[in-house]
């Protein structure tokens, strides 16, 4: 007798793996995992959690990912969670270990579209909450092209001084700087150091992860509030629950992450990257991700956003404030509903939620400014992009800098060339380089 099957449509990848009495020792391997009978006829999500204790930024994620099987059980859907690796840009930069930090980018992507393409898996949530994980759930997601979304691990709090100093891990590289130089003892080198960093989460700036985050919400590839619950919060576990409900809903949509993701949401991630002051890395990641895309997206998109699209967030490492304080004004949301009124997003883009990014922002309430940490996009901080593309004789590929807008319109200075991170590291902290020296670092590009 035919065994049978419902949801069958729902069901395109694991039906191939689970289905017909030639299948058995398959369903049978498990069993003694929980399976039950009945779960073999519902579509099955695989949830990958970049979770590690080699790093506060994914300490956490294991947890989460719990929650997302929860939300996909739920609702008629069968969690399945598993695990891929992490390290961390934060502690082994300035050492050899960097040297796997990219490369680690195209192992986690790689061993995602491993399991869920070994084991069937019908959609896909994935987790990340550090530099290179985050664009490698999304180029997964990407490649493997099947329902799935991205949930974000969160930020983290500041780290705060006697006298109420907010401080993070870049408070910790400049006062190494700072003790090389006498400026500071041993005891207050070891209180910033053992205060930066509280809890877990990703690091509290506009550095890579948050950045990351951010485009990701702007390519409709989350959540809308994903990017902005901190990462020890109730409204994080919340995100995940509705984020198991969200992947079960893209199954009955049939809709892919190339369905939503296009050369104009391409924009938007460059958009929400400019307003916010974000990390140069986006430029790497975005195109690495427009590429699994197929998406002819290139250096001159980054150049030609950065002439028309104003810096307004006020947000470290080149401004004052940290993440966290971002979210308390209202997060990505709110900030994002101002840019589409001002007519910088697009607002038909597709979404994870099965709506457009406008039709998401609809019922979002107001950005309150304040003229501190958000300005107004007419009174912005800078009003060209930040992200400037150069190309010359050092670079005639193309080349990234970060322009905060203090540093002046003109540079001059004696170029000091180093083959190497550590000897260039070597020569700062031992007063070598001084204050109009250029510091050129060769051989350490992607």
């Amino acid at each position: 007798m035919k065994k049978k099957i419902i949801n069958d449509d729902k069901r395109k990848y694991s039906k191939k793996i689970y289905d017909g009495f030639e299948r058995a020792p398959s369903r049978s391997m498990l069993y003694p995992l929980g399976f039950k009978k009945e779960d073999f006829n519902k579509p099955q999500v695989g949830i990958a959690s970049t979770w590690s204790r080699v790093t506060p930024c994914n300490a956490h994620i294991h947890d989460l990912a719990k929650k997302v099987v929860d939300g996909v059980e739920k609702h008629q859907g069968k969690g399945i969670h598993f695990n891929t690796i992490t390290v961390s840009d934060g502690i082994s930069m300035g050492t050899s270990g960097m040297n796997y930090s990219l490369v680690s980018r195209e192992v986690i992507a790689d061993s995602i579209e491993t399991v869920t393409e070994a084991q069937g898996f019908d959609g896909l949530v994935t987790f990340g909450g550090c530099d290179k994980n985050i664009p490698a759930c999304l180029m997964s997601m990407i490649r493997l092209n099947r329902p799935s979304l991205f949930v974000y691990g969160g930020s983290i709090l500041p780290g705060v001084l006697p006298g109420n100093k907010q401080i993070d891990i870049v408070s910790v590289f400049e006062a190494v700087g700072k003790f090389a130089k006498n400026e500071i003892d041993q005891k207050e080198l070891e209180l910033i150091e053992s205060k930066a960093i509280p809890g877990f989460g990703s690091c509290g700036g506009m550095y890579t992860a948050n950045t990351m985050a951010s485009a990701a919400t702007a390519l409709g590839m989350t959540l809308p509030e994903s990017s902005s619950n901190l990462a020890e919060s109730r409204e994080k576990f919340d995100d995940c629950d509705r984020a198991g409900q969200a992947v079960m809903n893209l199954i009955e949509k049939k809709l892919c992450p190339k369905d939503i993701i296009t050369f104009k949401s391409f924009e938007n991630a460059i958009t929400i990257v400019m307003t916010l002051g974000g990390s140069t890395n986006a430029v790497l990641h975005l195109l690495a991700l427009a590429k699994e895309a197929e998406i002819p997206l290139t250096l001159d998109d980054f150049k030609r956003l950065s002439h028309k699209i104003p810096v307004i967030a006020d947000l470290k490492p080149s401004g004052r404030y940290s993440f966290a304080d971002f979210i308390y004004r209202g997060g990505l949301p709110p900030f994002m509903k101002m840019l589409l009124n001002k007519g910088l997003l697009h607002g038909d883009c597709m979404t994870v939620t099965g709506k457009t990014l406008a039709e998401n922002l609809k019922e979002v309430p107001d950005l309150k400014l304040d003229s501190t940490l958000i300005h107004p996009v007419e009174k912005p901080l800078k009003k060209e992009g930040h992200l400037v593309v150069l190309y010359g004789n050092l670079a005639t590929e193309g080349a990234v800098a970060k322009i905060s807008g203090k540093e002046g319109v003109f540079f001059e200075g004696k170029a000091r060339c180093f083959n190497s991170e550590e000897m260039a590291f070597k020569a700062i902290i031992s007063g070598k380089i001084k204050k109009g020296h250029v510091v050129v670092i060769r051989y350490e590009g992607p």
